[in-house]
């Protein structure tokens, strides 16, 4: 049977698609920094795709707050606030604990390895410096908690959260030393949840994200 016309249709979706997935990733992976401006023709060239995509991606990136423009002037990839920390760490700090609780009983010995095993990856990546391992390996470590979650509404919305967490991490782990506290702190949950306590380890996850938050900030743990 023939495939119809109409199929064409497609193209532009799956173009405008790939080209957002790509300028977001670009920009949460800090490959496309802080403040530097976006011009639809230079990445359509790199993207291989039209203009139409590339600008029709930014205007979603522009939405989702990595992405700013001044009408007529410039498009540029957002300057990391730290003010938006004190926004995204607390929510964080309540939707993983409430993740963690749900996943608690179902959690496996797989899940304990591969977290056990992120830790390492974090510290190493920190040793050596390369801050886009170090915030790769932190996302590895809290995903083995989120992604077995059964309410998938939780975990998209953590998920949604994550892309400008991810930025402010890239700052976060910038400082070795600061890095390497959540390393002992990422150690003490699995403890907890090695141990049992259901209660301990929702609880130290929670503090873990204020304490990070309070870290970045420059102010004293809690």
């Amino acid at each position: 049977m023939p495939v119809p016309e109409s199929a064409q249709t497609l193209t532009r979706p799956i173009l405008r698609e790939s080209a957002y997935q790509q300028l977001r990733d670009w920009i949460v992976q800090g490959i496309l920094e802080p403040g530097e401006q976006l011009r639809d023709q230079e990445l359509a060239v790199r993207l291989g795709v039209s203009r139409t995509p590339v600008r029709e991606a930014l205007r979603r990136l522009e939405d989702e707050g990595l992405v700013e423009t001044a009408k007529n002037r410039w498009t540029r990839v957002k300057p990391v606030d730290l003010d938006e920390a004190e926004q995204i760490y607390p929510v964080r700090a309540v939707l993983d604990s409430l993740a963690l609780k749900l996943t608690f009983p179902h959690l496996t010995q797989a899940n304990l390895s591969a977290m056990r095993e992120a830790n390492v990856r974090l510290k190493a990546a920190l040793k050596s410096a390369d801050i886009p391992a170090a915030v790769e390996a932190d996302s590895a470590f809290h995903d083995e908690y989120v992604r077995p979650c059964s309410n998938l509404e939780l975990v998209e919305i953590i998920r949604g959260l994550r892309l400008k967490h991810h930025r402010l991490e890239l700052t976060y782990f910038g400082s070795p030393k600061l890095g390497l506290v959540s390393v002992e702190e990422h150690a003490g949950i699995v403890e907890a949840i090695v141990a049992g306590n259901a209660e301990a380890a929702p609880q130290r996850l929670h503090r873990h994200f204020h304490n990070a938050l309070a870290r970045l900030k420059g102010q004293p743990q809690v």
